[in-house]
């Protein structure tokens, strides 16, 4: 049998996620954490990072790292109150780099932090009512769903079910309490998880539900998925989708992004029994020897789905039913003032990759601030980095539009759909897996990109195209028409194909291409699609109809 993971020694032998976290956070002599506190920092939704602009600088000065921290927020569906956002946004003034980034995640980072400031974050939060617990490392993360507000009742109740499920599946340690909030320490043994057990999940769990026709989750690509069946409005059940990731590393072909397999149709009531079910089986028989192999899709490639399913159905005492039908139209965001149901108003602002910062031209920051001051509705951020001003009067829509205008909130839906549904990691300087840059390079990759559509007359078409510093796939590029994903300095593998409803991954084109390569790679493509496209076809459609893309024999095998 092969050796456990150092990884899973850190965890099982950390008295529920405690370790020495407290001595390390304390430790006046270092800007960082320990090693293994730094692992087990992860599950309490926090990552020790350093500025790699000047990592080399720093080393030849025989300095350490400058080490700062990314804190992520748990925030179940993306739902945050006026108040909420005006404490968040004092807090990234005070303590962390002047921005906030909206994730695809649908929940709020903060980056730059310092060590001796992390306990006065964590306070900050908890006094507004908000956490970090469990939205990194090997547990279950923020849960994710539609994020249109109140277009039906079904959308409520969606809402609800992704807060009662973040719940459902916390960790039960107070390890979170006592280290950050000063609790009450546990005396003796650690507390008994029921769900994750001593040594928690073999590797990260994401979930989402998706409201159809809107998949602006990507819910295939997502360990646990829940497809909402609505009929006449109402909430009657969900299909259950497992087995979905986009993580990959480069050269190794054991490793691959999936999308999820349909897996049947469960009643509401069953969902929170279902999901428990579905995280103890992949507890119990994720692979713990090897993390590039530890995601639920392998166990699910692995051992097949009608095993998984009986797995299922046998833990959690509930016969699945066959899928029920669905259809999905786009997996992007609806951007401008939209009313719901109730006659309520919502407008999404686009937020390119999603950084919230006060540039001279663009006071972003400042002008959500001030729409928190007088909004008494809430806001909703998208799983595409977008935030919405949702549950508005419609005599409130004025004030509201005369802020996003003069803080110039709109003007980057304005620049047309490409930019619009364009996606970025954070890649460098912080991310320390990033192998070339993501958010710092989309805004000149766009630029280039629009010449070439313009060019070729199709300026104005929509067009996804999504990019990775690396092949953890964050920004979700194997489901773009265009992906861009991070080989080196410069250089990104170009993965073609995807479509526009999250429902097919793209395909490997080439691989690590400098700028003026990809460029010529798709003003090739561009002046084929012109000349040589369907009325209305998308051109990750027309790619696969024109042979310009196939599937390969290995992703078709997995």
């Amino acid at each position: 049998m092969s050796a456990l993971t150092p990884v899973e020694r850190i965890k099982s032998e950390s008295r529920g996620l405690r370790g020495t976290l407290a001595q390390s956070v304390a430790d006046p002599t270092t800007g960082g954490l320990a090693d293994d506190d730094a692992q087990l920092l992860r599950l309490h939704g926090s990552y020790q990072q350093d500025d790699r602009d000047i990592r080399e600088e720093r080393r030849l000065q025989r300095l350490e790292p400058l080490w700062r921290f990314m804190v992520r927020l748990r925030l179940p569906g993306g739902v945050c109150t006026p108040a909420q956002w005006l404490a968040i946004n004092d807090i990234a003034r005070r303590y962390a780099n002047d921005s906030l980034r909206l994730t695809t995640r649908q929940t709020f980072q903060f980056h730059g932090i310092a060590k001796g400031k992390l306990k006065t974050t964590m306070a900050a939060l908890n006094a507004a009512l908000l956490d970090t617990i469990a939205t990194c490392g090997d547990v279950n993360r923020n849960v994710i769903a539609s994020s249109n507000p109140v277009e039906s009742p079904a959308h409520a109740a969606v809402a609800d079910w992704a807060r009662r499920l973040s719940e459902y599946l916390l960790p039960k340690t107070r390890a979170y309490h006592e280290i950050w909030l000063d609790g009450e320490k546990l005396e003796g043994s650690a507390e008994i998880e029921p769900v994750y057990g001593r040594s928690f999940l073999p590797r990260k769990f994401k979930v989402a539900i998706a409201v159809p026709p809107s998949n602006d989750v990507d819910v295939f690509a997502h360990d646990l998925g829940f497809i909402a069946i609505v009929e006449s409005g109402q909430l009657v059940g969900f299909n259950l989708t497992v087995g979905g990731g986009l993580g990959a590393t480069h050269g190794d072909p054991k490793t691959f992004p999936r999308l999820a397999d349909l897996a049947g149709f469960l009643p509401p009531e069953a969902l929170l029994k279902v999901a428990e079910a579905v995280v103890t089986t992949q507890r119990d028989f994720g692979d713990r020897t090897n993390r590039k192999h530890a995601r639920l899709k392998y166990t699910v490639a692995d051992r097949g789905l009608a095993w998984f399913v009986a797995e299922v159905e046998k833990r959690a005492g509930v016969a699945l039913g066959p899928p029920r039908p669905f259809a999905f139209s786009s997996n992007s965001d609806r951007f401008g003032w939209q009313q719901a149901l109730d006659g309520r108003w919502h407008r999404t602002l686009r937020i390119p990759a999603g950084r919230i910062v006060d540039h001279f031209d663009r006071p972003w920051l400042s002008g959500l601030r001030e729409i928190a001051r007088l909004h008494r509705g809430d806001f909703r951020l998208t799983a595409n980095q977008n935030v919405t001003v949702a549950g508005a009067e419609a005599d409130a829509r004025a004030a509201i539009d005369e802020l996003i205008a003069r803080y110039r909130l709109d003007v980057a839906e304005r620049r047309g759909p490409l930019r619009r549904d364009a996606l970025a990691c954070v890649a460098l300087p912080t991310c320390p897996l990033a192998m070339a840059e993501a958010e710092r390079y989309l805004p000149q990759l766009l630029g280039r990109v629009e010449a070439l559509l313009d060019a070729h007359g199709l300026a104005g078409l929509p067009l996804s195209l999504r990019m990775t510093g690396c092949p953890n796939g964050c920004a979700r590029p194997y489901l773009a028409e265009i992906g861009l994903v991070g080989k080196a300095p410069g250089r990104y593998n170009l993965h073609l194909g995807g479509d526009a409803r999250g429902e097919r991954l793209n395909v490997l084109y080439r691989e690590n291409l400098d700028e003026a390569q990809l460029l010529a790679a798709l003003d090739e493509l561009f002046a084929a699609y012109a000349a040589e496209r369907g009325p209305d076809e998308r051109f990750g459609d027309f790619l696969w109809r024109s042979r310009r893309v196939a599937a390969p024999q290995a992703a078709s095998a997995a």
